[in-house]
């Protein structure tokens, strides 16, 4: 796109435009009155002589003596621009004068018969009335007189006033100049500051102080303090940006150290926890079978038997946390996911690891997102084996996986027919060993929800989820991002 001019030449354009316009205006409104002022002074002298020469013509008129009525009409060739002149009485011609080369009089001469003038062709025409003492009307005298002296007078006082007007626009234009400078300088001068210090980012720079209208003066004077305010704003960054820096410095330091005692922590509880919990378990399960009806009754192998199934529980506790820990720590490495044919993969599996179930498996077809694969998986891992886990108890269950929209946004959902929850408690579901149902009904350890939470937020989406005692539940999520 062309850029527009500047506000100097605008205003330099604005200058000349006007004083052109005002100096064309006056310069044709004075050649206007002085043509009209040549023309009526040429019609009053012209009616002067006409009056005269009908005033003396009279008589000779009055006794029908064409003679001397001619001779006065001949006096006029002492004027050169006197075409022709004539007297008319009773429609006819009673005398005449023309130059050499004149043409024959006019058909609206013979007519004529008040007093007046005509302009025609660049000549003026004159009639004047011829009358006795009395006051008997004896004829009329009509002069022509040629106007290309006036016309060439005219023409020079033209050029004159185009001599006069063109020097007088330069001086205009020079006057304007110096005054739109006065005003526009100052201006651009800002502007290019202002260009200067967004591509730079100097604000100590100032505009210079100037003596020009009070608005400029007002404008940079604002200017300037609005660089101040910005230079001052600038410098509480640059200082609350060193500390935040070493702020952000010294957390990822502490946090460093945290995700070191972290990872002690958790290979102490991989390594220094499981040794004698496996103790426990083993000496345990070789004491029930070796000693089984011989040193202990029912009762102590009951006891034996809690203390194995207490030590697995707590093996599987430690396996979940370790787990959720790692999906914590993993990066997030996303791709573009079949989330159909990952939900069928989960839900064949769950179908062969318990062969004895009939669940009615419906899974919307072509869905897609953009996931870590990996982390997705475990998602509909914990979601579907929660669904497959509480429809045990219904002969005709029923799991269900889609997508709906809520607000615009992409929703994915997996709805079972099971046992469903207390909604009271919903806000409980996604805490880490937090159960709704007792283990005796349901087993679990109460973290695979919670993992489902951290891996959703990492995808920068929001897992919820709905339900009724006994009327199954819907758990819906999104992945936000490229989906």
């Amino acid at each position: 796109m062309k850029p527009s001019p500047s506000i100097g030449r605008k205003l330099a354009l604005l200058s000349v435009v006007s004083s052109g316009t005002a100096l064309l205006a006056a310069s044709l409104a004075l050649l206007i009155f002085q043509l009209q002022e040549v023309k009526s002074s040429a019609v009053v002298r012209l009616e002067t002589i006409a009056d005269l020469i009908a005033f003396h013509s009279a008589a000779a008129v009055d006794f029908n003596d064409p003679e001397t009525a001619t001779t006065m009409l001949t006096a006029l060739k002492t004027r050169p621009a006197v075409i022709s002149a004539g007297i008319v009485v009773n429609g006819k011609l009673f005398a005449v004068y023309s130059r050499p080369g004149a043409p024959k009089t006019e058909r609206d001469d013979l007519l004529a018969t008040s007093a007046g003038h005509r302009f025609m062709n660049s000549e003026l025409t004159v009639y004047r009335p011829i009358a006795a003492d009395d006051g008997r009307r004896l004829g009329t005298l009509f002069i022509h007189v040629d106007l290309r002296d006036i016309d060439s007078t005219s023409r020079r006082f033209a050029v004159i006033t185009g001599l006069v007007a063109i020097p007088a626009l330069l001086i205009s234009i020079l006057v304007a100049y110096a005054l739109q400078r006065a005003i526009s300088v100052p201006i651009l001068n800002l502007a290019a500051l202002a260009g200067s210090v967004s591509e730079k980012k100097d604000y100590s720079v100032r505009a210079p102080t100037i003596r020009s209208a009070a608005e400029i003066e007002q404008l940079v004077g604002t200017f300037n303090q609005m660089l101040t305010e910005i230079q001052n704003q600038n410098r509480e960054i640059e200082e609350s940006r060193a500390m935040l820096e070493q702020r952000v410095a010294e957390r990822t330091s502490e946090l460093a150290a945290a995700n070191r005692e972290l990872e002690s922590f958790s290979y102490s509880v991989s390594h220094d926890l499981r040794a004698p919990l496996r103790a426990i378990d083993g000496f345990s399960k070789a004491l029930m079978s070796d000693y089984q009806g011989v040193a202990l009754d029912e009762r102590g192998m009951h006891f034996l038997g809690r203390v194995r199934s207490g030590t697995q529980r707590m093996s599987q506790l430690i396996d979940d946390m370790l787990h959720l820990a790692r999906v914590t720590r993993k990066p997030l490495e996303r791709d573009d996911v079949d989330v159909t044919a990952l939900a069928e993969e989960v839900t064949a599996e769950l179908a062969r690891r318990n062969p004895e179930r009939r669940v009615e498996c419906v899974i919307e077809p072509h869905m897609r997102a953009s996931a870590d694969v990996h982390l997705l998986t475990i998602v509909f891992e914990n979601l579907l084996g929660n669904a497959w886990k509480f429809t045990g108890n219904r002969e005709n269950a029923r799991i269900e996986i889609g997508q709906t929209t809520f607000a615009g946004e992409r929703v994915f959902f997996v709805r079972d027919n099971g046992a469903g929850f207390n909604e009271a408690y919903a806000s409980k579901l996604f805490g880490a060993f937090q159960r709704l149902h007792d283990e005796s009904e349901f087993e679990g350890t109460g973290i695979g929800l919670a993992t489902v939470k951290r891996i959703i937020t990492r995808h920068g989406g929001f897992v919820s989820a709905e339900g009724a005692e006994g009327a199954g539940a819907t758990f819906y999520f999104t992945l936000r991002g490229k989906s």
